[in-house]
């Protein structure tokens, strides 16, 4: 039985498709789920369907799994969801790491890059040795810090919405773990390989025993020719672990697997923090098929390279300013309190991302279809125009 990527998407949210969305879950779902977990709140959930919102909040990818992916989901489903999980994630650890032409011991798969944020915090803070993150950055490792009641020393980015890793490595000494988002979410901007190599190469000349983490949750997705992956520096060095996930260009955001990489010493204190049975059945299969698909980086990079300009020219044209980005979002400066503007898009049907202090009046903003950006930016023109 063969499923379009597409239908399969339309299908999922079919159960959904005549619920009518409150104005107070739209502006739960636009600050995102990971702000109200972190709040203690429990999540109100938004299905798909041809009436909802447009979802430009939470750096999905609109089109969901290749159908090869769909295929092999839907083959493993009477096989494996009754049983637990423990054969299909050893199948998908070993399908990852023949990918990347590593050993097996140098991968360890979660549910979603979330559970390796948590497991790298866990291993490597503790209320002695503090966790260095960006400011803004992605949230996760921050929180998961918080709980363990370890030190959090976020750095400013700089100016120009850039990671300052010197400051950063000028805060290595005693830290447990760095936390480096490349290219960072939310800024979407992205430092390059021989910027990443020299950092690293600082941080354990002066912090030996801290470990290094990073997040390339948007690698896919960089044009950028300055840029490669860390994986080299993961596998080449002690406490270096580079993490991945196959929620953003795989199209698996609700399907929940991510992974990190580095040296067999260094992954194996990361699963000693692993759930058990964390990775559910269904997605390993589907995950393990994508990898297959030789031409998905370059149709999505293509797709989203074409929406992500259409929508940054068309802001520039009304004035609004966005830094080039290398990922699957921008970040545009609207030049209010992106709360106000957050909730008047909610309110016309188009949610966008949660504000991430201290950068107070920038909105991150997913890149969607070019029908939902075009429809967007009708939305967003009218906000900034009556505000």
């Amino acid at each position: 039985m063969r499923v379009s990527r597409r239908g399969f998407v339309r299908a999922a949210g079919v159960a959904g498709a005549s619920a009518l969305v409150s104005l107070r879950g739209a502006q739960l779902l636009a600050r995102g789920r990971e702000a109200a977990v972190g709040e203690g709140r429990e999540f109100e959930f938004v299905p798909a369907s041809a009436t909802g919102p447009i979802r430009l909040s939470s750096n999905e990818n609109p089109i969901g799994p290749p159908p090869v992916a769909v295929e092999a989901l839907m083959a493993a489903l009477a096989a494996d969801a009754p049983r637990y999980p423990g054969g299909p994630t050893q199948k998908v650890t070993e399908r990852i790491a023949a990918h990347h032409s590593v050993p097996v011991e140098s991968i360890v798969c979660g549910s979603g890059s979330g559970e390796i944020l948590r497991m790298a915090v866990y291993a490597f803070t503790s209320p002695q040795r503090a966790l260095i993150t960006a400011a803004p950055s992605f949230e996760d490792p921050t929180r998961y810090a918080e709980l363990l009641g370890a030190r959090v020393d976020a750095v400013p980015v700089t100016r120009d919405l850039k990671l300052d890793l010197d400051a950063m490595a000028g805060r290595a000494p005693g830290a447990g773990l760095i936390f480096v988002c490349n290219p960072n979410n939310p800024t979407a901007t992205v430092h390059g390989s021989k910027v990443i190599s020299e950092f690293v190469e600082r941080v354990q000349r002066v912090s030996p025993g801290t470990t290094v983490l990073i997040d390339e949750a948007y690698h896919h997705y960089v044009q950028d020719p300055a840029y490669q992956t860390a994986l080299p520096l993961a596998l080449g060095r002690p406490n270096v672990v580079v993490c991945r996930t196959f929620s953003k260009l795989y199209g698996m955001a609700g399907l929940r697997l991510g992974y990190a990489v580095g040296r067999p010493e260094t992954i194996a204190a990361l699963r000693r923090q692993r759930l058990a049975n964390g990775v559910n059945a269904l997605v390993a299969p589907a995950a393990a098929a994508a990898l297959g698909d030789d031409g998905l980086m370059a149709r999505e990079r293509a797709r989203n390279h074409a929406a992500r300009e259409f929508a940054r020219t068309a802001l520039a044209e009304l004035g609004y300013r966005s830094i080039p980005s290398e990922a699957n979002f921008i970040m545009v400066d609207v030049r209010r309190d992106v709360r106000e503007f957050n909730r008047a898009c909610a309110e016309r049907g188009v949610l966008i991302g949660r504000p991430f202090p201290p950068l107070v009046t920038h909105a991150r903003i997913s890149i969607g279809t070019m029908e939902e950006m075009q429809a967007a930016l009708d939305v967003f023109e009218r906000v900034l125009a009556a505000s």
